[in-house]
């Protein structure tokens, strides 16, 4: 079962959980599980117009894909991490 390992600023919603394993065949169907388990995470993910924020990076076993590459495919063993870049100032 893939997992995805989630950051820092977004284990509140996942109630401290760094890896996840959830089902699903692309990025997105993964994430979705995420965000169906988790009440709030989907909130950290996605914008009003239902797109990964701006701010958001998805690494799949290490190579980062496009936010736009959902349709990407994974597999049973694929690690697909999320980065939240954090702004201040």
């Amino acid at each position: 079962m893939p997992h995805v390992v989630v950051p820092p600023p977004y284990r509140g919603p996942t109630l401290g959980q760094e890896r996840i394993d959830v089902p699903g065949a692309t990025v997105g169907e993964c994430v979705e599980a995420v965000c169906d388990r988790f009440a709030g995470f989907r909130d950290l993910m996605f914008d009003g117009a239902g797109r990964i924020h701006k701010f958001v990076k998805l690494f799949v076993n290490g190579d980062e894909i496009a936010r736009t590459a959902l349709a990407t495919p994974v597999g049973s063993a694929d690690e697909i991490e999320i980065l939240a870049a954090i702004a201040g100032g």
